[in-house]
C-alpha cells in the first residue's frame, strides 16, 4: 500500500519559517510529479508548490518567493521549505503523487501561524 507520510508543520510566528517534509513509501517515487496542497478550514483545497520528475517546479502566486520545493529521490522525500509566513499560510497542508492517472495523498499535517 502506497504511503505518503508529512511531517514538520507546527506553530510559528509570523515571518518565520518552516520546512515540510513528505517520505513515500512503495512507489517509484522518481517517476511521480510531486505536489503540496493546503486546506484552510471552509475553503478549497489549493496547489501550493508542484515539482515534476524532471524537477521543474511551479507555485502558486500567495506563495512565490517565499516557499520552495524540492526532492531528493534517493530518499523517496519531496520538501517544501516555508520562509516569511504569513497568518493567511494557516491550513492544513497535503503531500500528493502522482503519474499515469494514480494519485495518492498523504494525511496531512497541520501549520499555524500567529500574527
Amino acid at each position: 500500500q502506497v504511503q505518503l507520510v508529512e511531517s514538520g508543520g507546527g506553530l510559528v510566528q509570523a515571518g518565520g519559517s518552516l520546512r515540510l517534509s513528505c517520505a513515500a513509501s512503495r512507489i517509484t517515487f522518481s517517476i511521480y510529479t510531486m505536489g503540496w496542497y493546503r486546506q484552510a478550514p471552509g475553503k478549497q483545497r489549493e496547489l501550493v508548490a508542484g515539482i515534476t520528475a524532471g524537477s521543474s517546479t511551479n507555485y502558486a502566486d500567495s506563495v512565490k518567493g517565499r516557499f520552495t520545493i524540492s526532492r531528493d529521490n534517493a530518499k523517496n522525500t519531496v520538501y517544501l521549505q516555508m520562509n516569511s509566513l504569513k497568518p493567511e499560510d494557516t491550513a492544513a497542508y497535503y503531500c500528493n503523487a502522482f503519474a499515469g492517472g494514480y494519485s495518492y495523498w498523504g494525511q496531512g499535517t497541520q501549520v499555524t501561524v500567529s500574527s
